[in-house]
């Protein structure tokens, strides 16, 4: 049976590492691919591509649930020491228990926009369970520059996180050059739109790249942290992960990125960034019309 648009596949060539979903077709010979719980847009051959099985599927997702599942209980778990940290620094003691609480937490919020709605909606899934206020738009990566000033002028984040699908074209040459990248050049050029519209860092946190992206073209365009050190692949949610350390992290305390990238699926393979102040302010007291609000 031969391969259609919307069936899964891996490469053989790459020896099956990772899951696809084929997109489109051109002239029965190319399938342009785009990774199942990776941002890796890819083309084969179509007798590279061996269809895969729909149990072997969910036997992916279910791994990759579980990675996920580990992230959160890390972030959770790192949250509750912030949480302790931020309160004796503010009120002189601990110990409290949340009803009892005489604080309130004004975490940072993000404007995220991404290049598959597929994946938008998983990430907006995750920061609701995060606790974080999104605005989340799909927009296909070249017209990113385009949209990038009035959407932060409108909604007004804290962190901006541009990603997508991208990849690092070997055949086409050197590794520094942005032409040899599927998306990179359009990451950059929003970055560089983001930052004529705030140019001061630490006022708006920008999150940049996606598979295989040129890490140090996005860094030097404005962006704190981005993808891709080593050129590998980056898992959906990992750009949620770093828009959570930077906004659950002090405006008094810089962001460690060692451990934020550690908490992410890929690691500091896969991300990496720059010394950063965080967005994440306490207040007290907390009212009753603010506890209502909560439940």
């Amino acid at each position: 049976m031969s391969i259609r648009v919307g069936d899964m596949v891996t490469r053989k060539s790459y020896g099956n590492d990772i899951m696809f979903t084929v997109t489109s077709i051109q002239d029965g010979k190319i399938a342009i691919l785009q990774g199942l719980e990776f941002r890796l847009v890819a083309d084969a051959p179509m007798d590279d591509l061996v269809r895969v099985q729909p149990e072997d599927v969910q036997k992916e997702l279910e791994k990759s649930l579980v990675k996920s599942q580990e992230s959160l209980r890390l972030i959770q778990q790192e949250r509750r020491l912030m949480r302790e940290k931020n309160l004796y620094q503010q009120t002189g003691y601990t110990g409290r228990s949340e009803e009892d609480s005489v604080t309130f937490e004004i975490p940072g919020t993000v404007l995220h926009l991404d290049g598959d709605g597929r994946y938008l909606e998983k990430c907006i899934a995750m920061y609701r369970e995060l606790g974080i206020k999104v605005y989340g738009f799909h927009l296909q990566e070249k017209d990113m520059p385009m949209y990038t000033t009035r959407l932060l002028e409108r909604y007004q984040p804290n962190i901006l996180i541009l990603t997508g699908h991208d990849s690092y074209r070997r055949h086409l040459g050197d590794i520094n050059s942005l032409d040899c990248y599927r998306n990179s050049k359009y990451f950059v050029q929003a970055v560089l739109e983001a930052r004529r519209f705030e140019r001061n860092r630490d006022r708006l946190i920008i999150f940049a790249g996606a598979c295989q992206s040129n890490f140090e073209s996005l860094l030097e365009a404005g962006a704190n942290f981005a993808s891709s050190p080593k050129r590998i692949n980056i898992h959906t949610l990992d750009p949620v992960y770093i828009a959570e350390r930077v906004a659950f992290t002090s405006v008094r305390d810089t962001v460690n990125v060692f451990e934020a990238a550690k908490n992410t699926i890929t690691g500091i393979d896969g991300l990496g960034g720059i010394e950063t102040f965080g967005t994440f302010r306490l207040g007290l007291p907390i009212t009753e019309n603010m506890k209502k609000t909560r439940q």
